[in-house]
C-alpha cells in the first residue's frame, strides 16, 4: 500500500482566446492523447488581455492509468528527461511545461495547425487515496500515508529515468 503510483496526468493548453485557435489546440490535444479535450472558460474579465468572463480560452485533458504513463514518458522525453526540483510541491505532485508540442516524439508539424505549448501536471498518490474522493463515508488520508516531496522525486527517477535538477541562480 506504500508503493507510489501515477494518479493522473492533466495536460492543458491555454490559447487566451476562443475561436479557430482554440479549435486547433483541441485538435493537437486530441492527436497527442487520444481523448476528447474539454473546454475551460475564463473565470473573470481581464481587459488588458481582451478576455471576458465565461469566454472559452483553454482546453484540457485528464489521463489516468496506462494512457497517463505512456503520455508522461513521451512528454518527459520532450524535455530531455530533466525536471527542475522546484517543480515538485510538498504533496508529491509536479508540473512542467512543453514549449512546442512538436518536441514530443511521434508528432509531426502541420502548418495548418501551428505550434502550441502546454502544461503537464502530474499527481502522484498511493493506493487508498480513494477514501478522500468517494461519495459515501469520505475520510481524510493520514499524514503518514501521503506522498512526500522526496518520495515523489525518487519515484520519478526510478520509474521514468528522469533527472531532477537543482537550478542555481
Amino acid at each position: 500500500m506504500l508503493e507510489p503510483r501515477i494518479g493522473k496526468v492533466v495536460v492543458n493548453i491555454c490559447t487566451g482566446r476562443s475561436g479557430e485557435v482554440l479549435e486547433k489546440a483541441r485538435t493537437v490535444l486530441r492527436e497527442l492523447t487520444g481523448q476528447e479535450p474539454c473546454i475551460r472558460r475564463a473565470k473573470r474579465t481581464i481587459r488588458a488581455f481582451g478576455i471576458r468572463k465565461g469566454e472559452p480560452i483553454a482546453c484540457m485533458v485528464t489521463l489516468r492509468g496506462e494512457r497517463a504513463e505512456e503520455f508522461l514518458r513521451r512528454a518527459l522525453s520532450s524535455v530531455r528527461g530533466r525536471i527542475p526540483e522546484r517543480s515538485f510541491d510538498e504533496n508529491g505532485n509536479f508540473a512542467f511545461g512543453i514549449k512546442e508540442h512538436i518536441d514530443i516524439p511521434g508528432t509531426r508539424y502541420d502548418p495548418k495547425i501551428g505550434i502550441f505549448g502546454m502544461n503537464v501536471v502530474v499527481n502522484i498518490e498511493r493506493p487508498g487515496y480513494r477514501v478522500a474522493r468517494r461519495r459515501r463515508c469520505k475520510s481524510k488520508v493520514g499524514r503518514s500515508h501521503r506522498v512526500k516531496r522526496e518520495e515523489a522525486i525518487e519515484f520519478i527517477k526510478e520509474r521514468f529515468g528522469a533527472e531532477v535538477v537543482r537550478e542555481v541562480e
